[in-house]
């Protein structure tokens, strides 16, 4: 018998199969490499993968000795909270600035750091706000916000 997650697993797969298959319908159009379905494919294909594993390891956790891990709510409520200062800041300091701080506050929040772990959740802040915004900036040339304050 799977559990909740076994269930959204099943649930996910099935959906990001179904998918992933109405995407063959998509048109290829001649004189671009690239055609409309190459990012959903990938996307869908990725859901798929997780959502086959979360099945997986539901089962292979079902045999052995079942933990259940505490529930968490204010962490949730605190999680929603810092998303929902993310985007109040996005107009006033701008993707760069605010991405940076949200990832940073949120990592901190999830697992507080002690000592010297500190680096590490600025240099994952900041790897992700770099790698984020060149993706989205550069390569895919998405104009990302810009902030009041900050002008960048």
């Amino acid at each position: 018998m799977l559990s909740r997650d076994g269930v959204a697993g099943l649930v996910c797969l099935g959906g990001s199969l179904w998918f992933l298959a109405l995407t063959r319908g998509l048109p290829h159009p001649a004189l671009v490499p690239i055609g409309p379905a190459f990012y959903p494919r990938i996307l869908l294909t990725i859901t798929a993968l997780l959502s086959a594993a979360l099945v997986v390891s539901d089962l292979v956790r079902r045999r052995g000795a079942a933990r259940r891990a505490p529930v968490r709510y204010g962490l949730v409520l605190v999680t929603f909270a810092i998303f929902g200062v993310y985007v109040a800041l996005l107009p006033p300091l701008g993707y760069r600035a605010a991405t940076f701080l949200f990832v940073g506050g949120l990592l901190a929040a999830l697992e507080r750091p002690r000592g010297a772990r500190w680096w590490r959740v600025l240099a994952v802040a900041l790897v992700t706000t770099a790698a984020t915004y060149y993706a989205f900036e550069g390569y895919l040339s998405v104009l990302l916000p810009r902030g009041r304050l900050t002008g960048f």
